[in-house]
């Protein structure tokens, strides 16, 4: 019996691995980040459309969540999806027109900027500007999907 429990707990403990791990985004145009799980909570800040997120627990409907900056708090479930967005980690970053340094810059991103993710490959992230820009970064200077 007591075997039978281990590896039940330890089945149960990578499945939950597993749902801290993923990855969401704001759906709507401002959603609260709260101190806690429900809106008797304090909110915390508002975040924008597409600000990505990482889950680490799960509570009825509320997500607790960490942001680029390492920020925790908690979010609405349904106000948020699985579209993949990437955030600005650094102060200034060039997007360019191919995924490399030889590759012509087609725009800059600063700090904090949220970037609709397109595709990845090969150490660089292709995204989607707000302005419309389509471009490539490389993916260490961003954090998201």
């Amino acid at each position: 019996m007591k075997r039978l429990l281990t590896a039940f707990l330890i089945i149960f403990v990578t499945l939950v691995t597993t749902v801290q791990a993923q990855m969401v985004s704001i759906a709507r145009e401002e959603v609260n980040m709260r101190s806690g799980p429900g809106t008797r909570h304090p909110v915390m800040w508002e975040l924008g459309r597409g600000f990505p997120l990482k889950t680490l627990e799960r509570k009825g409907n509320w997500l607790r969540v960490k942001d680029f900056e390492g920020d925790t708090g908690w979010v609405y479930r349904k106000l948020t999806d699985k579209t993949p967005f990437v955030v600005v980690s650094r102060k200034i970053v060039n997007i360019r027109s191919g995924p490399g340094k030889k590759y012509q810059i087609v725009g800059k991103a600063e700090y904090g900027t949220v970037l609709k993710l397109i595709k990845k490959g090969k150490g660089w992230v292709n995204v989607k500007h707000s302005s419309k820009i389509i471009g490539w970064i490389k993916g260490s200077l961003v954090w998201g999907w």
